[in-house]
């Protein structure tokens, strides 16, 4: 396993040690001895999600304002565009974003630490996405950054995309009016 501190320095790329030959590929998604030895994080997860979208969703950019979630995260089928945005008060970084593409083809995986928003946008005709998380989901914290916020001026590869939001992601709140 591999761990490549992105722009934003606690945000990992995560890609593992695939072995494949003419019948296929194996891997662990993961392991928590060698995840530890790559990142130096000792996280413990306690739950498990697992989403399918079409083309174009778009969803995000979620957060807690309590019990803050770690996020480890993999597409399984098709194709995503990643983001995170540090919206850590005091971070060195607060306010930027950095965006990986994900897909069942290249295996790369995110770490994202507690604190961050998170979305994503599918790519292809649809997307399996899995992540891991270190907090449960309470609802009553959840918020939402809104995904064009132009402060943050995240460059979603759209093309000829008109995302598909929800209603609540579509009443996220600019950066700047959290």
């Amino acid at each position: 396993m591999k761990a490549t501190p992105t722009a934003i320095a606690d945000v990992l790329k995560i890609e593992p040690r695939v072995f494949g030959d003419e019948r296929g590929f194996f891997y662990e998604s993961f392991n928590a001895r060698n995840f530890a030895a790559a990142t130096g994080l000792d996280v413990n997860f306690v739950q498990d999600n697992h989403s399918k979208s079409a083309r174009g969703v778009l969803r995000g950019l979620h957060f807690q304002v309590q019990n803050p979630q770690g996020k480890l995260v993999r597409v399984v089928a098709g194709e995503v565009f990643d983001v995170a945005v540090d919206i850590r008060p005091h971070s060195p970084t607060y306010g930027q974003w950095v965006g990986e593409i994900l897909s069942a083809s290249n295996r790369h995986q995110l770490w994202i630490p507690p604190g961050l928003a998170h979305g994503f946008l599918v790519l292809s005709e649809s997307a399996e996405f899995l992540y891991k998380t270190t907090d449960y989901y309470a609802p009553e914290f959840e918020r939402c950054l809104a995904w064009d916020d132009p402060g943050l001026g995240i460059a979603w590869p759209l093309g000829d995309l008109l995302p598909i939001v929800s209603a609540k992601d579509g009443l996220g709140k600019t950066l700047a009016d959290l």
